[in-house]
């Protein structure tokens, strides 16, 4: 096995259980952590495992068909996933995301959704549950999720040019399935659709002004993405970013622009509108502007690992205390001590002129989600 291979198998294993603290009972309540963020968002992966093979995430070299996908035993079942999310909702989440992987490959996902949709917020308000997926199996799955209870649905979307779209997704899947799936999402009620486009330099950036062009004016909002150096597996480089404040000025030259106010705190895409009133897009600028000072988001690997940043090294393991027989209070006590002590910062402290250290041992993003 190549070395580099064995070092990504490593890296999933980088976790400890948390400390429960001394004093654990009932529900911790809403916390924040060292720098007065609180804890408001969770994604949670559903599996490690997916039907494409992206050359920014999940590259097909370290990826092959005799990669060994975590068992099944090891991932967290609906019970255990709806379980975990009431004690986050306990200790202030409001909005929950279902990653992967590829969500969409887990099976009788909507029974999940139906659980999960029935949890609320201590003030009685339904949470914001939402998915994100490739778009892949959207067409034959959107209707049974939006009437299990899902609210809205990411899609991520790197070309409309069908060449450009297999060569990116390194399954040869044509784009055409995906364009198909959002128009069913659509017409099975969900909407604004958001739509994530990660833009490298020299991949895809040749489809900034046409992705832009073609989705004015519909239902569906543009987001554009940073290349961003999560995980250490796609061979990340500063050269190879495309900055948003330039993705912004090739759009605006074609079709003029406006900033606007984000809908929410904590949003991490900066919106512009469409001066001729045709929608808006977003942009994320994961690497050169950093958002960390307002990030309230949490991540559950499939396995349930806690990891309190995207470029986390490590991560603290709720379901060894879920299966070792601890209470909610004692797990929710952990979570909150996990949370308090938070102090990450990755984005705010990298360097914009050197690449990462290649002994950083980042955990990958196919595995904690986007």
């Amino acid at each position: 096995m190549p070395e580099k291979f064995t070092v990504l198998a490593d890296r999933f294993s980088c976790h400890a259980v948390p400390i429960i603290p001394a004093a654990a009972g009932a529900s911790a309540g809403a916390v924040s952590d060292t720098l007065a963020r609180p804890l408001q968002d969770l994604r949670i992966s559903l599996t490690d495992r997916c039907n494409f093979r992206c050359v920014y995430c999940m590259p097909k070299e370290l990826f092959h068909q005799d990669y060994a996908f975590l068992p099944r035993g090891a991932l967290l079942n609906f019970e255990e996933i709806t379980r975990i999310a009431r004690i986050f909702v306990a200790c202030g989440v409001r909005k929950i995301r279902l990653t992967g992987g590829e969500p969409l490959l887990r099976k009788h996902l909507e029974n999940l959704i139906e659980m999960l949709a029935q949890l609320k917020t201590p003030d009685g308000s339904d949470l914001d549950l939402a998915l994100t997926t490739n778009g892949s199996l959207l067409a034959r799955k959107a209707q049974s999720l939006r009437d299990a209870g899902l609210k809205r649905i990411t899609v991520s979307l790197d070309s409309l040019d069908d060449a450009t779209f297999r060569r990116v997704n390194g399954a040869d899947f044509p784009v055409a399935q995906v364009l198909h799936g959002l128009d069913v999402a659509h017409a099975a009620g969900f909407g604004p659709i958001k739509l994530n486009m990660v833009v490298k330099r020299g991949m895809n950036d040749q489809e900034i002004v046409p992705m832009a062009r073609h989705f004015k004016g519909t239902p569906f909002i543009l987001r554009f993405i940073e290349y961003m150096d999560a995980g250490s597996s796609n061979d990340w480089k500063m050269e190879d970013v495309i900055p948003s404040s330039e993705v912004v000025r090739r759009v605006a030259a074609h079709m003029p622009l406006e900033a606007i106010e984000p809908n929410h705190p904590g949003e991490t895409a900066e919106r512009w509108r469409y001066l001729d009133g045709g929608g808006e897009i977003g942009v994320v600028s994961s690497v050169t502007q950093s958002f960390c000072r307002d990030c309230i988001r949490a991540r559950l690997s499939t396995e349930g690992v806690l990891y309190t940043c995207l470029f986390a090294t490590s991560g603290h393991d709720l379901r060894a205390l879920m299966r070792s027989g601890k209470t909610d209070g004692e797990i929710s006590a952990a979570v909150a001590h996990v949370w308090r002590e938070r102090a990450d910062r990755y984005s705010e402290l990298r360097s914009t002129k050197t690449a990462p250290a290649a002994t950083d041992r980042k955990i990958e993003m196919s595995y904690i989600g986007g």
